[in-house]
């Protein structure tokens, strides 16, 4: 068969096709059928062992011819989903809609704390963690024994806890998850827990009952404070994209030693004193240390190793990030609140 018979014959055979069309799907699959950029049928016509025999000035002339052939049936596709919509219009019965009009489509917005947990899984991948949320309601083990809060601690209580009738709790911190972690993947590791904690606290400005923190861990052989300092420098360097001031100040926590209290120049107020920082200039941001031997050991990890761990507040960062006066905004529901954060940010 010559090229223009070719021509001819896959030209006749489209029209046949097209004819037979009677849904908007059928003609995707009759576009993708001859008109696929790698394995549309029209391809052969310029790939084919005849077309390679053919001299230069042939192979221009006919690829020319193919290209118009393209040319052609994407224009009678276009003209035939016309169509096909038109009818479509046509038949649909009149419930009172004007398809013609423009929508007033309104963007949903992301809710802010999940703006700062996205950026801190991109940052912490960045840096070779893992990520994995854990569980929001966990055993009293895990969520106090494993990681060394003592029988007589007052964090047990029930005005600090909520406890659930079968004995569980719901977490108090993300920390719940360190021991789970150790015990799954082993030692060395490198991982955080970005989710929901839940206490029994007196609300204000910037105390709820829920919250959110981003847990973190790091046991390998030779960790110490030095690389603890290093990832929260580059942390904070990172979510703010720009110098804040930070203070190490000593602190106790069960599962660390030693501890300490990261705290963070407070930027809603710019250390002057305000309702957010209970007017001491300094927001606490995260507890952090070198993770207690008696984690490790209830983890498994063997001798050798050491680590650290630290507890982001998500939501007081979100405050710092984003300059909210108010812990209560993030739960009330206002529109006028969430709307500052569309989805397109």
């Amino acid at each position: 068969m010559s090229y223009d018979e070719q021509i001819t014959a896959m030209e006749q055979e489209f029209s046949r096709e097209l004819l037979a069309v009677a849904a908007a799907e059928d003609l995707r699959r009759l576009e993708r059928s001859f008109l696929h950029v790698k394995k549309g049928r029209i391809r052969e016509l310029t790939r084919g062992a005849a077309f390679a025999e053919l001299d230069v000035e042939a192979r221009r002339s006919h690829g020319a011819e193919a290209a118009q052939l393209e040319q052609k049936m994407r224009a009678l596709l276009d003209e035939r989903l016309e169509n096909l919509t038109h009818k479509d219009h046509e038949t649909t019965p009149d419930i009172g809609i004007d398809f013609s009009l423009t929508a007033d489509v309104q963007p949903g917005s992301i809710q802010p704390v999940m703006i700062i947990q996205a950026a801190l899984e991109d940052i912490f991948r960045g840096m070779g963690f893992r990520v994995d949320e854990g569980f929001e309601v966990e055993t009293e083990y895990f969520n106090f024994d494993a990681v060394n809060v003592g029988p007589d601690h007052p964090a047990r209580d029930m005005q600090d806890t909520f406890w659930l009738e079968n004995g569980l709790v719901l977490r108090t911190h993300t920390s719940a998850s360190q021991v789970r972690a150790l015990r799954a993947y082993g030692a060395p590791l490198r991982i955080i827990f970005p989710g929901r904690c839940f206490r029994q606290e007196e609300t204000d400005a910037s105390h709820e009952t829920s919250f959110y923190q981003c847990e973190g861990l790091m046991v390998d052989r030779g960790v110490s404070v030095a690389n603890l300092l290093g990832v929260m420098r580059t942390l904070m360097s990172e979510v703010f994209e720009r110098e804040v001031k930070v203070r190490l100040r000593p602190g106790y926590f069960p599962f660390v030693e030693p501890g300490f209290e990261l705290d963070l120049r407070c930027l809603i107020c710019d250390g002057t004193g305000c309702k957010v920082c209970k007017q001491s200039g300094w927001v606490e941001l995260m507890p952090c240390g070198m993770v207690h031997p008696k984690v490790l050991e209830a983890g498994g990890v063997p001798a050798g190793f050491s680590g650290f761990a630290f507890g982001l507040g998500m939501t007081r960062l979100a405050m710092m990030k984003f300059g909210i006066p108010d812990i209560r905004l993030f739960d009330s529901g206002d529109l006028r609140f969430h709307s500052q954060f569309p989805a397109s940010a």
